[in-house]
């Protein structure tokens, strides 16, 4: 007998986990979806649940990722903003403070949207970009760089002028709370909210100065914002101004782990087009692949037909598809539904013959959209390996990961432990 390594093609469709709705005949999106191609690859293989930090934790995207990638976020100096500034582009350095932004919309001090409307383009995030970039007054609160990325997203790294700065400092975001080392998302978010204030973490001086220096900072860019052409034109158009930043997940280190090759020997490649999952590929030290923000069903064929390439240099290739998340943040039911469909038709129709290979399908957490927004609760997993037989699982759902043969993971970072197994057989 020969012993024979398959190459690993791990898929992440964001945020697809769902608890289902009464409306919708008391089904999740995924199991009202049409998702033939996925149904076909799921018949091959094997079913189970995940809890993708563990049971009480609604994670972040890049806590879990981190985790389903066999990083536990819980060891790791672990911080959103750090890894969005690495994988935007931007210069940063150990002791520089980085930070995640929105573009959000405040009225009468109480934010209303913390993504302005979810519509700002490319053309107007880099207009208001560079006007905060640009401003004298706040270039005399820190030396600093402003980035936007994608839609309303931005990345902000200041840099220590004489001061040392810290990320011992609260979020200037409601939506998300720092946990120990880890930022979760809140449940019990109503808008409008009070702006809150961003408050030092510990006692030292370097918190409390950071913390002054962000709450300067977010009040000098919005008197900045606020009346700006863009939002001047943004309003006329009926659109939500986006008129404030919003700050979370302060870091002044990248994380030190070992990369993937270290740890299992995979030379891998990252498939993605959001800052945060190149920020992540650079971290764990695996090369990217970077596609356009673009959810159209060409977008999702040709992403599909550059795993399949991939898989023949690369022995681990890792898929992050955005599409299903931001519909489950605005408790959009069927759009949701026709974003894991556009996957289906888009991505795994167009996947190759993935006989020679294993085949892992899962979410980095759920996105219900009666919560609007990131949950603990569980999501499904799916393992197809030539090693392994079926267990009789006919879709990709929440009812059948219930009772695939998997059972329930209680931490993500047990995956790739279990896949890596899977990929070593004897022919």
């Amino acid at each position: 007998m020969t012993a024979v390594t398959y190459p690993i093609l791990f898929v992440v469709l964001d945020g697809v986990g769902d608890t289902p709705v009464k409306e919708h005949g008391n089904r999740t999106p995924l199991e009202a979806a049409s998702t033939p191609s996925l149904d076909r690859l799921t018949e091959k293989g094997r079913m189970g649940m995940l809890y993708t930090v563990q049971e009480g934790i609604a994670p972040e995207s890049d806590a879990g990722v981190f985790s389903l990638l066999s990083y536990d976020p819980a060891r790791l100096d672990l911080s959103r903003g750090v890894v969005e500034a690495l994988g935007s582009g931007i210069d940063f350095h150990d002791g520089d403070l980085a930070l995640r932004c929105n573009f959000a919309t405040v009225e009468r001090n109480q934010i209303v949207d913390r993504r302005a409307g979810r519509n700002v383009t490319t053309d107007q995030a880099s207009q208001l970009v560079a006007a905060v970039n640009q401003n004298d007054r706040l270039r005399k609160l820190a030396a600093f760089e402003l980035k936007a990325t994608i839609g309303h997203r931005c990345a902000i790294v200041f840099r220590p002028t004489g001061k040392r700065l810290s990320s011992e400092i609260s979020n200037l975001d409601p939506a998300y709370e720092r946990v120990g080392k880890l930022t979760v998302a809140k449940s019990d978010l109503k808008l409008p909210a009070p702006i809150p204030q961003c408050v030092p973490l510990d006692e030292s001086n370097e918190a409390r100065q950071s913390a002054d220096l962000v709450n300067q900072f977010a009040e000098g860019a919005h008197q900045i914002l606020e009346t700006h052409q863009v939002n001047i034109e943004r309003r006329k158009r009926g659109s939500p101004p986006a008129n404030f930043l919003l700050m979370r997940d302060a870091g002044t280190m990248t994380p030190k782990v070992e990369t993937l090759k270290q740890k299992y020997g995979f030379k891998g490649i990252a498939v993605a087009d959001m800052p945060v999952e190149l920020g992540i590929a650079k971290v764990i030290g695996i090369e990217t692949r970077t596609f356009p923000p673009d959810r159209s069903l060409n977008a999702y064929a040709e992403r599909a037909k550059e795993a399949g390439k991939l898989l023949n240099s690369y022995s681990f290739v890792y898929v992050h598809l955005k599409g299903p998340d931001e519909p489950g943040h605005d408790g959009d039911f069927e759009g949701k539904k026709k974003s894991i469909e556009d996957i289906d038709r888009g991505f795994f129709s167009n996947l190759p013959d993935l006989t020679k290979c294993v085949v892992c399908v899962t979410a980095d957490h759920s996105t219900p959209c009666a919560a609007k927004g990131h949950t603990d609760d569980p999501v499904p997993i799916l393992i197809v390996s030539p090693n392994a037989k079926p267990d009789g699982s006919k879709r990709f759902t929440e009812a059948y990961g219930r009772v695939g043969s998997i059972g329930t993971i209680e931490h993500g970072y047990e995956i790739m432990a279990k896949l890596k197994n899977e990929s070593a057989v004897r022919e």
